[in-house]
């Protein structure tokens, strides 16, 4: 009874290290980094790495492009304000009428000219 037991025992740990066996194969190939879900994970792992350098980069221009438009804002402003009064200033002045002449008239850009010998 006993030698039936331990060959029992036997047999099931040769099962599972065959089994273990074609478990690690699979893993070893699973993780290939050229054919492998490895390589796909390699290769995510880069792309992040590039969308995170051009993302800072567009952050730092973004930065630079608010700074700028803060001060054409500003500036813009000034102006406005400048006009603003120069406008208000312009209302004190009394009317003037100015006379313009109309420009005389032109004369016609095209002209038809009769060509001699011509039969139409």
């Amino acid at each position: 009874m006993e030698l039936v037991a331990d060959m029992l025992l036997v047999a099931g740990a040769l099962g599972a290290g065959f089994y273990c066996f074609i478990l690690a194969r699979r893993l070893t190939r699973f993780n290939d980094l050229e054919s492998g879900v490895g390589g796909a994970v390699a290769v995510l792992s880069a792309q992040v790495d590039d969308l995170t350098r051009t993302l800072v980069a567009a952050q730092k221009a973004a930065g630079a492009s608010t700074v700028s438009l803060g001060d054409l804002t500003a500036r813009a402003e000034d102006a406005a304000k400048r006009l603003e009064l120069m406008l208000a200033s312009m209302h004190d002045l009394p009317p003037t009428e100015v006379k313009v002449d109309p420009p005389p008239m032109a004369e016609p850009m095209f002209s038809r000219r009769i060509q001699s010998g011509s039969t139409r």
